[in-house]
């Protein structure tokens, strides 16, 4: 199991480009297909604080938004520091 798990649809343009930045930066994930799953639908909305578009991402369990907040982490190191825990 990975640390980072991206709730995400089959499709979600931003998704897949989500899921590719994260493969470039070695970084493995789980998906969770929303669309394919109500269980994951459900537990998407409890853990996000009912966010409504996709991708959503959480590390550690921790949601840390979508896909702008992912890059800004990278671009201030702090998915790398978060990632080197």
């Amino acid at each position: 199991m990975n640390r980072v798990k991206i709730y995400s649809t089959g499709i979600c343009p931003i998704c897949d480009k989500t899921k590719t930045l994260l493969k470039k930066w070695n970084i493995g994930f789980d998906e969770a297909r929303i669309d394919l799953d109500r269980e994951l639908l459900k537990e998407m909305l409890e853990v996000t604080e009912h966010a409504r578009m996709v991708p959503q991402i959480t590390i550690d369990g921790k949601w840390i938004g979508g896909f702008t907040e992912l890059t800004e982490m990278h671009m201030e190191d702090e998915l790398d520091e978060l990632m080197n825990v």
